[in-house]
């Protein structure tokens, strides 16, 4: 008896565990400050929104909220739930809606997401289960701004300085998950939350191991140390063999997100059109598709994605046309004597990128064009030419919501400290467009304006948009109930098993 009562002790202790893997150390596990991959993915886990997406990325659903309803066009009132509670036990309550609004419009953090909230009047905490937000105008993203992360306001109402707190590397959040422990380069551990107010997730523990080296990435799930994690399509054609199917299975679609060249639009020599036309036209972006993902990508043709409501199909991808791209730079005043010289920036924590940075450099030696290349460590990549815009080019990702904001990417307001318009694009017709679509309610009518705005960006070359990947994703047969769907196959983890 007091081994059975010792086994089932170390059962509940360690339990079943998810190793999955992130590529860079988390910089902010604070969902408002969150802009690196690795913090947003493991955020989640962590906290949630008053609302979020159903698992077919169709509808709207409650989360911290177990209903919303508008009372007019510019008041939304959300009721909370009732059995919700921090990771430390206290209960979540309206004034930790109204404490996190006035904390991320406050001019004491650097946040690209307050952006989203920008329209909102007031947000008041009617009763200690009662939010009522108030827009100044008909706001088309009403609700889902509310899917961001709510912060606890008994822990963070005193903190003089968000952006360097303790919180951010120890936070305390709502979520199916509680950070159990962080050492950084080594373990991210996640233990389940016992209260969570759906029930308690079926697996114990979710490590996540740093591994910046993506082919140590790619052996650690070939060999089942890892139970998830993506697979590059050139080791996916490659480097797997029937063992490995046996033991996990394949999830393949498009991806949300999508690769491009970001110019420096500050930098004069990429403010001529006529340059950035040029550089448009030296790449073939099919031969891009082919090397680097054997078919496993399509061409990207623009900012939205295809399969949605905002995508242009009238736009056509560029085809490679060397000739008009030499007359071009030729009248940009490009010449043999004077060659066009510029570097491509990017990071490794991509084994595709350096890649696709060769062949672009490759591509456009065809047209007299001299590139160098400059391939950093994330971290380093983010803190010295990302965030300081300092770079000619850079070869990076977007990733899209199911609802796609331009204001956030080519908004000229953007194009400002922590906001998301880093190459400085600026574009009347574009400002003009956005700031009518938020106006407007109706989804056919802002789908239809954000296909105007997706043919204005392409024609002015402000990225060259080059392909979007396919998720290709293997997860070990061990793990149960996993249920792919548009919106991926994580909608539901919280009831997967792991069969031992």
């Amino acid at each position: 008896m007091r081994f059975f009562i010792l086994l089932l002790f170390f059962v509940e202790l360690f339990g079943s565990t998810l190793h999955l893997a992130t590529s860079t150390n988390p910089a902010r596990l604070n969902p408002i400050l969150a802009t690196d991959s690795s913090s947003s993915e493991i955020a989640e886990f962590l906290f949630n929104g008053l609302v979020k997406y159903d698992k077919d990325l169709k509808n709207i659903v409650g989360d911290l909220a177990e209903d919303f309803y508008f009372e007019d066009d510019t008041t939304v009132v959300f009721k909370l739930r009732k059995n919700v509670f921090w990771h430390d036990g206290e209960p979540m309550r309206a004034k930790d809606v109204v404490f996190t609004y006035e904390t991320i419009i406050s001019d004491k953090i650097s946040s690209p997401y307050s952006a989203n909230f920008r329209f909102v009047k007031s947000v008041k905490a009617i009763d200690p289960f009662t939010v009522e937000v108030k827009y100044t105008q008909a706001y088309f993203k009403a609700l889902e701004i509310w899917m961001m992360g709510i912060l606890p306001y008994h822990l963070l109402k005193d903190e003089e300085n968000l952006m360097s707190a303790s919180f951010n590397t120890a936070p305390i959040g709502t979520g199916p998950y509680v950070l159990e422990q962080l050492e950084h380069s080594k373990n991210i551990i996640l233990r389940a939350n016992e209260f969570y107010f759906i029930h308690k997730p079926k697996i114990e523990r979710i490590s996540f191991h740093v591994i910046a080296d993506p082919m140590i990435h790619f052996l650690m799930l070939k060999s089942g140390s890892l139970d998830l994690g993506s697979i590059e399509a050139m080791a996916y054609e490659r480097n797997l063999d029937t063992e490995f199917f046996k033991n996990f299975s394949i999830y393949e679609d498009i991806s949300h997100s999508y690769d491009y060249l970001g110019f420096n639009l500050k930098n004069k020599k990429f403010q001529d059109p006529r340059v950035r036309q040029a550089l448009s036209l030296a790449i073939d972006r099919e031969e891009l598709v082919e090397i680097l993902f054997f078919e496993h990508a399509q061409v990207c043709k623009g900012p939205f994605l295809p399969r949605t409501p905002s995508f242009n199909k009238e736009v056509k991808a560029p085809t490679q046309d060397l000739q008009k791209a030499k007359e071009l730079l030729s009248q940009a005043g490009y010449n043999e004597n004077n060659k066009l010289h510029f570097e491509i920036a990017t990071s490794n924590a991509s084994t595709i990128r350096p890649y696709a940075a060769e062949i672009l450099q490759y591509q456009l030696q065809k047209i007299g064009v001299e590139v160098e290349l400059r391939v950093m460590e994330w971290q380093a990549f983010l803190n010295m030419v990302v965030f300081p815009h300092e770079f000619d080019t850079i070869l990076l990702g977007w990733r899209l919501a199911a609802t796609p904001d331009p204001f956030l990417t080519w908004h000229s307001t953007n194009d400002k400290k922590g906001g998301f318009n880093f190459i400085g694009f600026e574009s009347k017709k574009v400002d003009t467009l956005i700031d009518r679509t938020v106006l407007m309610t109706d989804k056919d009518k802002i789908s239809a304006a954000n296909r105007e705005i997706f043919a204005s960006i392409v024609e002015q070359n402000p990225y060259l948009f080059l392909y979007i990947p396919n998720t290709i994703t293997a997860v070990s047969k061990k793990i149960k109930n996993v249920e792919p769907t548009l919106s991926g196959i994580w909608h539901n983890y919280i009831e997967w098993e792991i069969e031992e």
